[in-house]
Formats: structure tokens, sequence, C-alpha cells
């Protein structure tokens, strides 16, 4: 063991003590929980609740945000090319024209294929 990988090893199993012994001091001298009927409550800015507070949500606004959230993330992907975009086509940055325009290709025929299979599946329609 002489590579020095005896230091992360070291640092693995101190951070595993020093987490199992914050866990055991919580435990030891934390206060015991009481299960009564004001613990699972709703609170709502001190008024009294009416009704159930466990309000389901239509799945179709999960739906909707994991949808934006994909092509935000993939808009997020476009910057690097956007902002080497010169270097590219003098060639300076050494990646042929043509590999840049088949990458570039790929990725929006990719999205377009996403945005074409969500709006064939009607998750794009807001009810």
């Amino acid at each position: 063991m002489d590579n020095g990988y005896w230091i992360l090893l070291v640092f693995l199993f101190l951070g595993a003590f020093i987490a199992a012994a914050a866990i055991a001091t919580g435990k030891l001298l934390g206060f015991s929980s009481k299960a009564g009927g004001a613990k699972f409550k709703a609170y709502e800015c001190g008024m009294e609740t009416f009704g159930n507070a466990r309000v389901q949500f239509k799945v179709g606004y999960v739906i909707f945000a994991l949808i934006f959230l994909v092509f935000d993330v993939e808009a997020l992907f476009l910057f690097p090319i956007a902002v080497h975009w010169n270097s590219i086509v003098d060639g300076s940055l050494g990646i042929p024209l043509w590999v840049a325009m088949v990458d570039l290709g790929f990725f929006f025929g990719v999205l377009l294929f996403g945005l074409a299979y969500s709006w064939k599946k009607g998750w794009l329609k807001w009810e």
C-alpha cells in the first residue's frame, strides 16, 4: 500500500465513524417522540385546517414540469458549442465543421423526437 490510497481509506473510515457517532449521540441524548393527536395535524399559519390536508396533484403537472426540466437541461448543453462556434468554424479548435454539424443534427433530432413523442402522447395539453 505504498501508492497513496491508504489516505483515502483513512478518510473513508473517519467519515463513517463521525457519521455513526453523530447518529448515536443524537439517539442517546435526544428526546423521545410522543405520538399524539396534535403531532400529525397539518399546520396552516395558525388556522385550523378543514378537510383533508393531503391533496393529490394532477399527474399532468408533474409530467409537464419534467418535460420542461429535460428541455431546459438540453438547452444548457448547447452553450458550450455556442461559445466555441467561431473556433470550430475557423478550425482552430481542431474539430472539423462537419463533425460539429452532425453532432448538432443528432442532438436536435433527439430533441425533436422527444418533443414529437410528448406531443403525440398528449402530455403538452394543459387541461
